[in-house]
């Protein structure tokens, strides 16, 4: 599925020959209602924060698969630009382009045959700031990974199951995190067909499962609270179906009866009883810290004090990073501070207190609202943040998870942004 902008945001990156950046490269979709003959095109020039463009002639054109100069496009019989297919566009310049947000303008140059020949080519300008992600060794000190809760509303509107796990690995991420009961068609019995899509995809785009999201819906019944068998099955089923789809870890989303989130005093049993089941399956269950609680929380003492008590392995912290907000989420239309939980302008909590439960944090979900075109997240200091996992010897996964505005493909481009904050801070460490 292409991105409603001509120019793409997936696929802006370095082009990288023997080590060293020889170009760069993005994808544009076709400016016109159909597909035509690639010998149609009469080029395309680039501009790169308002430098002098690059001529129509020198960029290269990669369709169906294979590349061809300008020339090549003129003499090919049966190449088409098709109008599902992104043309991949490459750019030669030593060095490359720097990290970070780049202003890309572009002319594209067609031949119509059916306008007259004074109004032709038909050109087509068009501008777009793209986030250019850091080239990444592997030998980090984190791992990076996407929840796909960042694509939330374009999930199943405007991207696909595989459009989003090659958003997520054209970051250069890893690790892909999912909603059981958003993800999954046909929860919590997916068909063997999705299954066999499912790590079809993961294979295809070199990625990796990390965390299921699963929820104990405590409320589930009207006038009466969840037993602890009945939340056990729950827990208990979907532990076996994020094991059937690869997952190491699952959090479990568990009712509340406080403001602060304190946990339905169910939550104790229902993990016991279900960690002989994530033992044999291989599975970490972590329930996350999330605002309004903080570290410093009876909540989670109650959590370490269990992993004390049943000496298990099965069981650790997941730590929501808006825990460390410390700037006001802006105020959404009608909204006013008053008819919004107060949590939304951050309970700022200091990121040296993951030093107290250091060795219970087993996931990250690196929750973040808004980055800026400077990389400057307006809301989370990520660099205390890092600094922190960083000192207590963290060096799991930092799992995306944009909560902002939901504008169709504005995500993509947050989650660009976010890895490459993340990334030149690391490497700053």
């Amino acid at each position: 599925m292409l991105e409603r902008d001509l120019i793409q945001s997936v696929g802006f990156r370095n082009v990288v020959s023997d080590g060293e950046a020889t170009g760069y490269r993005f994808r544009v979709r076709i400016p016109s209602y159909r597909g035509m003959s690639a010998s149609l095109i009469d080029g395309i020039s680039v501009a790169v924060d308002g430098a002098e463009p690059v001529p129509a002639h020198v960029p290269t054109w990669t369709l169906g698969g294979r590349t061809y100069t300008l020339e090549q496009l003129w003499a090919s019989e049966g190449v088409r630009w098709p109008l599902e297919e992104a043309a991949v566009v490459t750019v030669p310049c030593p060095g490359g382009l720097a990290p970070g947000t780049h202003e890309l303008a572009v002319e594209i140059r067609l031949r119509m045959s059916y306008i007259p020949l004074e109004h032709q080519p038909t050109v087509v300008r068009s501008a777009k700031r793209l986030t250019l992600s850091p080239e990444t060794s592997g030998d980090g000190r984190f791992r990076y990974g996407v929840s796909l809760y960042s694509h939330m509303h374009d999930y199943g509107t405007v991207l696909d199951l595989d459009a989003a796990l090659a958003s997520i690995a054209d970051v250069g991420a890893t690790g892909v995190e999912i909603l059981g009961e958003g993800h999954v068609p046909g929860y919590p019995e997916p068909s063997a067909e999705w299954i066999d899509a499912w790590f079809a995809g993961i294979e295809r785009h070199g990625l990796e499962p990390t965390n299921y999201g699963s929820w104990i819906d405590t409320r589930l019944r009207p006038g009466r609270s969840m037993t602890v068998e009945e939340g056990a099955v729950l827990l208990g089923r979907d532990l076996r179906l994020a094991a059937r789809l690869g997952f190491g870890f699952v959090r479990p989303k568990i009712g509340v009866v406080s403001s602060d989130l304190v946990p339905d005093p169910i939550w104790e049993g229902v993990v016991e009883r279900c960690l002989e089941t994530a033992q044999d399956l291989g599975i970490v269950i972590c329930p996350e810290i999330h605002a309004p609680t903080p570290i410093r929380h009876r909540v989670v003492e109650d959590y370490v004090a269990f992993i004390e008590r049943t000496g298990t392995e099965h069981f650790g912290l997941l730590i929501d990073t808006g825990i460390f907000q410390d700037r006001p989420i802006p105020l959404r239309e009608g909204e006013t501070r008053e008819s919004r939980p107060a949590f939304l302008d951050g309970i700022a909590t200091d990121p040296a207190d993951l030093a107290l439960v250091a060795e219970h944090v087993v996931f990250v979900q690196a929750k973040f609202h808004d980055i800026d075109e400077d990389l400057t997240d307006r809301n989370i200091p990520w660099e205390p943040v890092l600094r922190a996992l960083a000192d207590i010897g963290y060096s799991g996964y930092l799992s995306s998870a944009y909560e902002g505005d939901r504008s169709p493909w504005r995500s993509i481009e947050q989650v660009r942004r976010h890895h490459a904050l993340l990334r030149r801070l690391e490497s700053e460490l």
